[in-house]
């Protein structure tokens, strides 16, 4: 049974990633790349490791699992902030939608 909510959550976590990627290509700036970039991998990550652990059943992993979690729960916001701050310091606009539903750069 624990090899099935194992995989629940490996799955789970790799489709969170697999939509961080296309985030990545879809989205239409900087801005709103880099935030379903780093929401949605950091909650894919953490899926993942908890499927591992669940798999595992072992301390070792268990403690390096939440130690992973932990790193990235607390960089990877920080991260974001630090780039969408260089990137607004730098002139990056942000996307505007038109009426024919195609996008325009502010500015």
């Amino acid at each position: 049974m624990t090899e099935l909510f194992s995989g629940v959550f490996i799955l789970a976590g790799t489709i969170f990633i697999l939509l961080s990627a296309l985030g990545i290509i879809r989205m239409p700036d900087l801005y709103t790349r880099m935030s379903a970039t780093t929401k949605a991998s950091t909650l894919g990550i953490g899926l993942v490791l908890t499927g591992t652990v669940l798999f595992w059943q072992d301390a070792a992993i268990t403690f390096r699992a939440i130690a992973i979690i932990i790193f990235l729960f607390l960089t990877a916001p920080v991260a974001a902030h630090i780039i969408g701050r260089e990137a607004w310091s730098r002139g990056v606009t942000l996307w505007k939608r038109e009426g024919d539903g195609k996008g325009k750069k502010d500015g």
